[in-house]
């Protein structure tokens, strides 16, 4: 192996795969058998992340940057002026085998540009994956980008060794994504992502008849849209990662803020533009209440309210929206209604539910629960504190809440914000 040329080539290409952001490892269960290379079920995979929520653990990188197509908002489209590469399949192999021992990574994320056609490109991420799986008993976490076009016989292949297969929606609409690169469309996605998970629900139901079936892309699939580069507002977004999950069982749907990176391109943001960060947290955060709290997306966002807040986060949003709906009584209610004040989370209303197997539940016990109570007041009511805020308005109820943040709600809006509890 030409160490030199081989750096440069990583160089190169891992620079061109930090623009996608759908990385994440977490659902991977592949145990270590036979002595074999890593173990993504054991101790699971170490996670960093950098401020703007990029996946640093695997080894992230594309088998090339060579692309036959033209998207304008992508820095490998074939009409830019970047260095070009190309792994071969054995480069990968060994450099992922390499890192590994080096305890330098956990595992694969392996993407590419489309050379020559999607079946000549699939090809080659399958012979890595099955490479690594079978003849260096790798057991580590792989995730392989699924190509647009490939054959369903590259597809079930590449899903017997992936943890993870993801296929990029890119834009969120068809219009818009029609606007940035005419030859694509949503259909080419909208296809493998429906017979994969079709195939993972086709072995599972086998697994239950015949023990000795094998996994099928047991983390299951994901996808990503780029924020920003096109017209769309949060509400087409969010309705468009709401259907997504109900069609075809997403793991998850990421949201890349869009990064300037072509000169002279009209369609699309300038280079020197910020990205939208906040704007990429609240979807995140969206995301979180449609997943995690039962939240529908009309609820959250409608055409009369197509925007997210960007001072405040979006539970805390629909509860202002929503003041009829309030106080809850946290000694009476339920979960699902526990969830929607504001300033408790999963964990704090779990708690909650459990604490009132003992009696009925007073304020101190609410802040020792880690309940963010000064903004639960006003949204609640327990035992001891029977809060009036009914001649409040939701914009002084706002200005209180505000006033009274020191690290969620900064005036000057940090480049990422955590999501709220």
């Amino acid at each position: 192996m030409n160490f030199d040329r081989v750096s440069e080539k990583l160089n190169i290409l891992a620079d061109a795969a930090k623009y996608d952001v759908s990385c994440s490892s977490s659902g991977g269960n592949r145990k270590n058998t036979n002595k074999g290379l890593g173990d993504s079920k054991a101790s699971g995979i170490c996670h960093t992340y950098t401020e703007d929520g990029r996946c640093v653990s695997l080894l992230k990188i594309l088998l090339t940057n060579h692309c036959i197509y033209d998207c304008a908002f992508c820095v490998s489209r074939k009409s830019n002026d970047v260095q070009r590469a190309a792994f071969t399949v054995e480069e990968v192999v060994d450099l992922t085998i390499n890192f590994y021992r080096r305890n330098y990574i956990e595992g694969l994320f392996l993407s590419s540009g489309i050379f020559k056609n999607a079946d000549f490109t699939m090809e080659r991420l399958v012979r890595i994956a099955k490479k690594l799986r079978l003849e260096h008993n790798f057991n580590g976490y792989i995730h392989l980008k699924t190509i647009p076009g490939a054959s369903e016989e590259l597809l079930t292949e590449a899903g017997l060794y992936a943890d993870r297969m993801s296929i990029n929606l890119e834009m969120p609409t068809e219009e818009g994504l029609k606007l940035v690169a005419p030859d694509k469309s949503h259909e080419d996605v909208k296809k493998p992502l429906d017979f994969v998970n079709h195939k993972m629900i086709q072995f599972k139901d086998e697994k239950k008849l015949i023990k000795s079936v094998p996994k099928f892309v047991p983390a299951g699939q994901s996808t990503q849209m780029v924020i920003g580069a096109t017209p769309e507002n949060d509400f087409q977004i969010m309705t468009t990662a709401n259907q997504y999950y109900k069609d075809y069982s997403l793991k998850r749907v990421y949201y890349s803020g869009f990064i300037p990176i072509n000169h002279n391109d009209q369609l699309l943001p300038s280079i020197g533009t910020q990205p939208p960060l906040l704007r990429e947290n609240r979807l995140y955060q969206t995301d979180w209440l449609m997943r995690f709290y039962q939240f529908d997306v009309h609820e959250i966002l409608n055409e009369s309210n197509p925007h997210l807040d960007t001072d405040i986060d979006p539970k805390l949003s629909f509860a202002l929206r929503n003041l009829d709906q309030f106080p809850i009584d946290i000694n009476t209610a339920d979960y699902h209604q526990i969830l929607r004040i504001p300033g408790i989370g999963v964990k704090s209303a779990k708690k909650i539910i459990a604490a009132r197997r003992f009696g009925k539940i007073r304020t101190y016990q609410l802040k020792s629960l880690g309940i963010a109570y000064n903004r639960a007041r006003y949204f609640m009511r327990c035992e001891d504190d029977q809060y009036q805020r009914f001649e409040l308005m939701p914009t002084q109820i706002k200005n209180k809440i505000l006033s009274n943040s020191q690290s969620k709600y900064l005036k000057n809006n940090p480049n990422q914000l955590q999501l709220f509890v």
